[in-house]
């Protein structure tokens, strides 16, 4: 009887929801407010918490709030707020008031070209150079016909902040010759670097409604369309049917509430507390800003999932398109693997983090157990398929190439150990997962298996090993080999390194008398240690030199003992030397003893030390 009486329960929902589907997007019609004087806001502005999610544009820029003072509140960053005065939908422009006491201060660090704002003041606007003037004699802004001007907030009184045209020679301003250059700023009028006035004017022109504003009618979101285009609508509903879509969305509120009954019948106490802390994780990430997408949105995006990139362990990758100029690879995550950790993993480290060696989090999907992850795209794929012996040349990508892909992967990676508030350990580095964008330049991506810790504090506690073989690291897989900590990343990486060195050469052919096989990182080290060349194709002068540094880095990052690899830090110093005098690691492939005695003699060599790192949850 209980089974039959949800089902009808489920007829009755299904029934009600396509009644009111026409009727739904009425309700973007109406103009909401924050308080009585806020400006009225709609399309493509929405009010999180007074609109639905459908009526504004999706994109978190244009996602309004309201104070307790009834402001309204446009959020360009967590910590950069504008409080918004007006709302010209005719001429699409935003007046704003900034509180800041300093405007030039958060202006000047905000890159008005990641958002889809602009400046409506065309008046000089140019892109100016910032100098620290602390001994600047200049009383005038005129100096031999060229200006210069200054900036009173950002000094103080030791030192005055100028702002000059970059396309200007400093030689014009012979009052500056002593100053220090702080910075290159981009196009912002002068009028606000002279802080004459906090009331800032943005316009955006995508998406565009001013043609449906001049007919008088309302402008929405495109349905059925590749991309995010905008269509008219309608004239303003009359407040009977506003009424009975109320009427209407509160039978589906009853509704929903029984279901959610039935779900918490169903459902044991255990999957109910990991939904809510799932639910909890994604609030307390909202701050770092990337875009919640619905899973209808997620459809729209790839097209109905038709251009499919490629499989993984997690998950499936389709190409996709924000809108017609924006490209994105969007992972829709496997129901039967875990519990969702990958993706608590992937939004928890990278939605945090920028950086132009690890790919970009755009946005993600979180609509009961539908979970997908939306990046950046990049078209050459992944470094996998573009290892090749040097002798492969139609494949090969170049030793100068090769040398810059594995300094900028080193860059990524040192990044996520130092350059955060937390260090993150990856625990999976590996050529499937260094992406390449159209310029081969290479991004960190894949967080499923991160973690992380804080830098002043102890080892790493596992309870499972985690990466892929042949690139995880010994201690990773045993603890009888050491701690798990950072070093774990550099071994991973200095087995990428090896495998480019040598094109998937993993094994390969000893001497001819005896027809053995031997480990191709072992193979290596025994030619660099009995001095001869690598005996790998040199196409250019100074190939030779690039493939020895390469072999040297990677075999440092590959001892045996966490204690004798070196950091991230370290083996970049290696990659950008020029090579010369290069210190041969100890033999990570000879017995035990030996192995530890010419650890602690590298060790002194290198000057390295553990680093101490802790989980945190």
């Amino acid at each position: 009887m209980l089974r039959l009486f949800f089902i009808h329960i489920y007829a009755f929902f299904f029934c009600i929801f396509n009644h009111v589907n026409g009727l739904d997007l009425d309700q973007c019609k109406y103009s909401s407010k924050c308080g009585e004087n806020g400006p009225p806001v709609r399309f493509p502005f929405g009010i999180k918490g007074k609109q639905p999610d459908h009526c504004g544009y999706p994109q978190h820029w244009f996602e309004l709030s309201c104070t307790r003072n009834n402001d309204t509140i446009l959020q360009l960053t967590p910590s950069y707020k504008l409080t918004i005065k007006t709302i010209d939908y005719s001429s699409q422009l935003i007046s704003a008031f900034d509180s800041e006491d300093c405007v030039p201060k958060r202006l000047i660090n905000f890159n008005f070209s990641l958002s889809p704002f602009q400046f409506k003041d065309p008046e000089r606007q140019s892109n100016y150079t910032l100098l620290n003037c602390s001994s600047s004699k200049s009383k005038e802004n005129e100096t031999d016909g060229f200006s210069y001007f200054e900036i009173p907030c950002l000094g103080d009184l030791h030192f005055k902040v100028y702002a000059v045209a970059s396309n200007h020679y400093i030689v014009y301003y012979k009052h500056l010759y002593s100053c220090i250059k702080m910075h290159d700023i981009s196009i912002i009028p002068e009028k606000y670097l002279l802080s004459q006035d906090k009331l800032v004017n943005l316009t955006w022109s995508n998406p565009d409604c001013r043609s449906c504003q001049a007919k008088g009618e309302y402008c929405r979101l495109r349905s059925n369309t590749k991309q995010s285009q905008t269509e008219c609508y309608g004239k303003p509903a009359s407040l009977t049917k506003f009424i009975a879509i109320g009427i209407t969305l509160g039978s589906i509120l009853l509704v929903g509430a029984v279901i959610l009954f039935h779900r918490m019948y169903r459902y044991s106490k255990s999957e109910i507390e990991y939904q809510s802390k799932f639910e909890k994780f994604l609030d307390d990430y909202k701050s770092f800003k990337p875009t919640r997408f619905s899973y209808a949105h997620i459809k729209r995006i790839t097209n109905q999932f038709k251009d499919e990139l490629g499989q993984g362990a997690y998950g499936t990758v389709y190409r996709g398109k924000l809108s017609h100029e924006i490209l994105v690879a969007v992972k829709v995550l496997n129901n039967s693997k875990g519990n969702g950790e990958e993706f608590v993993n992937e939004v928890g480290t990278i939605g945090r983090i920028h950086h132009v060696n690890v790919v970009r989090l755009i946005g993600y999907c979180a609509e009961g157990f539908r979970r997908a992850l939306v990046y950046e795209y990049l078209p050459n794929g992944s470094l996998q398929k573009f290892i090749s012996s040097a002798d492969t040349q139609e494949c090969f990508l170049g030793w100068t190439r090769l040398q810059n892909i594995i300094q900028a992967v080193a860059k990524g990676i040192e990044y996520l150990h130092q350059g955060c508030d937390q260090r993150i350990l990856h625990f999976d580095i590996k050529p499937q997962n260094i992406l390449l964008d159209h310029d081969f330049n290479p991004k960190v991506s894949d967080f499923g298996l991160a973690k992380l810790c804080d830098k002043d504090q102890s080892i790493v506690s596992m309870t499972t090993a985690k990466g892929t073989i042949g690139y995880m690291a010994p201690e990773v897989f045993s603890r009888n080999f050491g701690n798990v900590s950072f070093k774990s990343d550099v071994y991973s990486f200095g087995m990428l390194v090896l495998e480019m060195v040598g094109g998937r050469k993993i094994i390969v052919d000893e001497k001819e008398e005896t027809g053995e096989q031997v480990y191709f990182p072992e193979w290596v080290y025994n030619l660099l240690e009995e001095g001869d060349d690598l005996r790998l194709k040199i196409g250019e002068e100074g190939d030779a030199k690039i493939a020895k540094k390469l072999a040297v880095a990677g075999l440092w990052c590959i001892q045996w003992d966490p204690v004798n690899r070196p950091s991230m830090k370290t083996v970049i110093q290696i990659l950008e030397g020029e090579g010369e005098n290069l210190q041969i690691p100890p033999n990570p492939f000879s017995s035990t003893a030996s192995k530890r005695n010419k650890a602690k003699k590298s060790e002194k060599r290198l000057n390295l030390k553990l680093e101490v790192i802790a989980e945190t949850e």
